[in-house]
């Protein structure tokens, strides 16, 4: 009942920025945290950045200073703004989500994943 819809993402040249957003829907009481993981091929899915439900932000340390998350609670949406982005961004980015259903369990769901490029 619950589904993450992402957008953003495509190619860019080193250097230049992209921005992806992905909104949660369904049967939601609250968002316990949201963010962004990706997968490069050949390579494990590691965690982005996500946002927690008390606001307070974890970023991988090869994208700080460079991406940065925000949110908009009334809307279930997040949002991740990558800046001076380099080759080895270069990855399937997938929306996260954990979060508490008006059923009161506790869900967590993946996007479908968006490919986002870096090349010249």
């Amino acid at each position: 009942q619950v589904q993450l819809v992402e957008s953003g993402g495509g190619f860019v040249q080193p250097g230049g920025s992209l921005r992806l957003s992905c909104g949660a829907s369904g049967s939601i009481l609250r968002i316990d945290s949201m963010g962004w993981y990706r997968q490069a091929p050949g390579q494990q899915r590691e965690v982005v950045a996500y946002i927690r439900y008390g606001g307070d932000t974890i970023y991988q340390e090869s994208v700080k200073g460079r991406f940065i998350i925000s949110r908009d609670s009334a809307k279930n949406t997040v949002s991740l703004q990558m800046n001076n982005l380099k080759p080895e961004d270069t990855a399937v980015y997938y929306c996260y989500s954990a979060l508490t259903t008006m059923d009161f369990v506790y869900e967590e769901h993946w996007g479908q994943g968006t490919q986002v490029t870096v090349s010249s």
